[in-house]
């Protein structure tokens, strides 16, 4: 069901156009005061610097060579040093301006990308390396901060310098801006030859990036597996590999970036040596020593803006890779989600009725079809049978955790597909399988349901489910700090915790996916006991490979076959001697 792994590179759904740059235009507008204020302060320190070749022209022409023009020098350079100085300070001005807008700009798009992500459906994480996706989230949005820090602005700034500075040169002489111009041919025609390569380059710099950030994160959640089965040499090599692959990916990608500046450069100098040839021969004198000085500057700065729009290109087009990433995840359609008109949840009471349900987590391949059942609210139901048939599935779509593909699933008569998720789901309890602990305290950790739980109530389902008297045996008790996935936790409390998080948040459904798996016998009949106080009133539904621990269940159901094959209490089906019979006593041997 994955759609890549790390070491398949991920392709583009869709081409980038210009939506994608408009996309993060709109970013900025939210931002245009400041970005105007920045915009006005740059083009008056951009004519301001450009007075400085003028000046120069002017006391060469006017004041060079005569003792008596002293004064003239003096107010000149204090002039052109007064230019300089303003042009300096409005820059700088400008660009912590900028830096403040553009850290602004990329904060709100990690914003609005981490939320989307939040409401994606478990399909979609089914279904790519977790690596790749943190990659989009931190690595590529990161990588986009210097374009949306200075990036648009400088590339509006040095549009202003290339106007600017044309109208200076055709002002001083028009015959050398002509000949200052007479490069731009040459300079389009490399841009266009390099741009298409560049882009293509950098994307496959992202993707190499991608794959090795994906193995990396595998590799660090599967350490513990690594070590027992002594893959330490493997997984050297192929991380190596994914390494390498960066590298020429990378080294391709930064060949095509370093053609640009080079090629800017060859052709300024040469225009600008042409500037001297025509003015000083071409001529035959009659353009004076000023004037060719003044546009042997207007033409560097000329070119200057052409170099700076070539690396912004650079970081525009490596940007634009990653840009691509991360709308296509923005675009990832949130599947599972609240219609139209969706209604806020009633009070369960805890009736659950599955009408012809039909589900696939890949077209054409059912994992249950028309499965039809009813359980009245208060009971106990218990899902067993092999691995593999749908037990996970049918709880997983009584939450709405995916789509079904055909039936309804309904609550108190009401279908779960038109009221909304928050209001469902919250009235629900849900223990799967993996019991994830978050760093923090123990305290939050099992308050992450219910925030206003009070610490009586906290600490009320702790005994309930055996863990306090651990919790309390630590030095800061329920303030014990434990690390990211509980490290330092032995995986049967972890279970605990979680089961007392579940607990705490007053479910009036219950679901309990292998919820006993990692606890000891002897702490499972003592949880057993506070389960069965706390499953009274309330519909739940437990799976459990271990038959022993179902046995008082109201309703057991054999799952198999896409769909069930046999439901009744304990008793009944083993009267029956059918598959649930076989499992029971296979167990019992």
């Amino acid at each position: 069901m994955a759609r890549n792994k790390f070491d398949v590179d991920e392709q583009l759904e869709t081409p980038f156009d210009i939506r994608h740059l408009k996309r993060s235009l709109v970013y900025a507008a939210k931002y245009k005061k400041r970005i105007a204020l920045s915009l006005t302060l740059s083009a008056i320190g951009v004519i301001i610097g450009l007075m400085s070749p003028l000046i120069v022209q002017n006391a060469i022409d006017n004041y060079m060579g005569s003792t008596d023009t002293i004064p003239q020098l003096l107010l000149s350079g204090l002039a052109l040093f007064t230019c300089i100085c303003v042009s300096v300070i409005f820059a700088k001005i400008r660009a912590k301006m900028m830096t403040r807008v553009g850290q602004d700009i990329v904060y709100d798009i990690r914003k609005d990308l981490f939320e989307h992500m939040q409401r994606l459906s478990f399909e979609y994480y089914d279904s790519r390396p977790h690596g790749k996706i943190l990659t989009r989230i931190i690595n590529y949005i990161n990588s986009i901060s210097d374009l949306m820090t200075n990036g648009l602005i400088n590339f509006i700034l040095e549009i202003f310098n290339l106007i600017f500075i044309t109208i200076f040169m055709f002002f001083v002489n028009w015959q050398l801006a002509l000949v200052t111009m007479a490069g731009l041919p040459i300079f389009a025609v490399v841009m266009l030859v390099i741009k298409n390569h560049q882009r293509k380059a950098w994307q496959q710099v992202s993707n190499k990036s991608s794959n090795m950030n994906a193995y990396l994160h595998e590799s660090i959640v599967g350490v513990k597996i690594s070590q027992i089965f002594t893959r330490e040499e493997e997984n050297a090599e192929i991380n190596d590999k994914l390494a390498k692959a960066y590298k020429k990916a990378w080294m391709r990608a930064v060949s095509f970036s370093n053609m640009v500046w080079p090629t800017t450069d060859i052709i300024s100098i040469v225009v600008r040596a042409a500037i001297f040839g025509v003015g000083l021969i071409g001529f035959g004198g009659a353009i004076s020593l000023g004037t060719i000085l003044a546009m042997t500057d207007y033409s560097a700065r000329f070119w200057q803006p052409l170099m700076n729009l070539s690396n912004l290109m650079n970081t525009f087009i490596n940007a634009v890779a990653y840009l691509e990433r991360i709308f296509e995840m923005m675009d990832e359609p949130v599947t599972v989600d609240d219609i139209d008109g969706a209604t806020e949840m009633p009070e369960i009471k805890g009736d659950v009725h599955f009408e012809n349900v039909t589900f696939a987590y890949e077209e054409g391949i059912n994992i249950l079809e028309d499965l039809s059942f009813d359980v009245k609210a208060g009971e106990s139901i218990a899902l067993v049978g092999p691995t593999g048939a749908g037990k996970t599935t049918i709880v997983n779509l009584i939450s709405r955790f995916y789509n079904i593909n055909g039936g309804a699933v309904k609550i108190d008569e009401t279908d779960i597909s038109k009221v909304t998720l928050k209001s469902l789901r919250s009235q629900m309890g849900i223990m799967l399988q993996d019991s994830f602990i978050f760093s923090g305290t123990i305290r939050d950790n099992i308050k992450y349901g219910n925030l206003d739980a009070t610490d009586e109530q906290v600490r009320a389902a702790c005994k309930i489910v055996g863990i306090d008297d651990y919790i309390m045996s630590q030095k800061d008790g329920y303030d014990t700090v434990v690390n990211e996935r509980g490290a330092g936790l032995s995986q049967g409390q972890k279970q605990l915790i979680a089961f007392a998080r579940t607990i705490v948040s007053d479910p009036k459904i219950l679901v309990l996916d292998e919820a006993t798996s990692s606890i000891d016998a002897k702490t499972e009949r003592y949880l057993q006991n506070g389960l069965n106080h706390l499953l009274k009133g309330r519909t739940s539904f437990i799976i459990a490979h271990r038959l022993s621990t179902i046995r008082n269940c109201d309703k057991i159901m054999y799952v198999s076959n896409k769909g069930i094959t046999e439901a009744g209490t304990h008793d009944e089906l083993m009267a029956k001697q059918g598959d649930y019979f076989k499992l029971y006593t296979a167990q019992s041997v």
